[in-house]
């Protein structure tokens, strides 16, 4: 579907055959994507690097923090009523049983390199990728033909309907992938800005995780907020705070500035049917079904519209009324 909305554009906007369009999208993506392999990905995947092994370290941390936050505020409290309280091993011993920091960094630590393994086993296989690709340029080559194809498995009478409602879901996720692509590159870039104004470490791999978790609502941008707090509370306790307001504030202006402008032709999704889809897809279908769980509910939500709302029960309601 990406492939053919930027070949639609392009064919659209110079008046060319459809195959020159093609040429034209496959030749800037491989150009786009070996840019960013030479200039970008390296830099990204040492910094990248760096924040997963500073993230125990950030959680121990953390624990310290709080338990002398702990200790001073019974102390404050208390005074000289529970003097064993000022006593911090004695407070770290009577709760044993929580985690020390090591044992919860290196839980939270494993959990992440498997989070990391299982995201990169997904598609693997040449034949897999091959196969992908394939399909996707010739479905991009002739995609009329296809949907035609799909077209004659509906009765004849409900094929002009049918056409049109698989239009509107093309129409549906070209807006959506427009909308989530500009989205994340604003994103991105006011992350890089701020966490550069505060001065964090490691500005480019948060920036660029941020952009891409951006994609995934709810779930990603809570992920992306660790890398930089880690790296904050690591450096100074004070900028992790900032940095929450800071990822709280682009969030906010992403929500209610960004993606209202950009957005304004996409399928408005109601956000119970967003968890509920990323809920169920990540289920049945792991990391990948998290992914694919927005584009699908967008397609479902132009369905329920079109078929069982307007075809079938308003289509009803009039047949009674009558």
């Amino acid at each position: 579907m990406a492939l053919c909305t930027l070949t639609g554009r392009l064919r659209d906007f110079f008046h060319i055959p459809r195959w020159v369009s093609v040429g034209i999208t496959l030749t800037s993506i491989t150009l786009i994507s070996s840019v960013s392999i030479v200039i970008i990905v390296p830099q990204f995947a040492s910094e990248f690097q760096e924040l997963i092994n500073q993230i125990p370290s950030a959680i121990g941390k953390l624990w310290e923090l709080s338990i002398d936050i702990f200790l001073n505020l019974s102390n404050i409290i208390y005074k000289d009523n529970i003097p064993n309280l000022a006593d911090r091993s004695i407070l770290i011993n009577r709760l044993s049983i929580i985690p020390d920091g090591s044992t919860l960094a290196n839980g939270v630590t494993e959990s992440i390199s498997k989070l990391i393994s299982l995201a990169g086993n997904v598609g693997i296989g040449i034949l897999q990728v091959l196969f992908i690709i394939s399909v996707g340029l010739m479905i991009t080559l002739q995609p009329n033909s296809y949907r035609e194809v799909a077209i004659l498995l509906v009765p004849s009478f409900y094929r002009r309907r049918a056409r049109n409602i698989l239009l509107k879901c093309g129409n549906a996720l070209s807006n959506w992938m427009i909308g989530v692509v500009l989205s994340s590159i604003c994103v991105a870039i006011l992350v890089s800005i701020g966490l550069y104004l505060l001065g964090i470490k490691l500005v480019i791999a948060n920036a660029l995780i941020a952009g891409a978790l951006n994609i995934i609502p709810n779930v990603g941008p809570t992920i992306s907020t660790i890398f930089p707090l880690s790296v904050a509370l690591l450096d100074t306790p004070w900028k992790s705070l900032a940095v929450l307001g800071l990822y709280i504030l682009i969030q906010n202006i992403e929500s209610y500035i960004i993606t209202p402008s950009i957005m304004h032709k996409q399928v408005k999704l109601l956000p119970g049917l967003t968890i509920t889809a990323q809920f169920i897809f990540t289920i049945l279908f792991g990391p990948l079904g998290l992914l694919l769980a927005i584009p699908m509910a967008v397609v479902i939500q132009v369905f329920v519209k079109e078929i069982i709302i307007h075809d079938i029960l308003e289509k009803n309601y009039s047949t009674n009324q009558t």
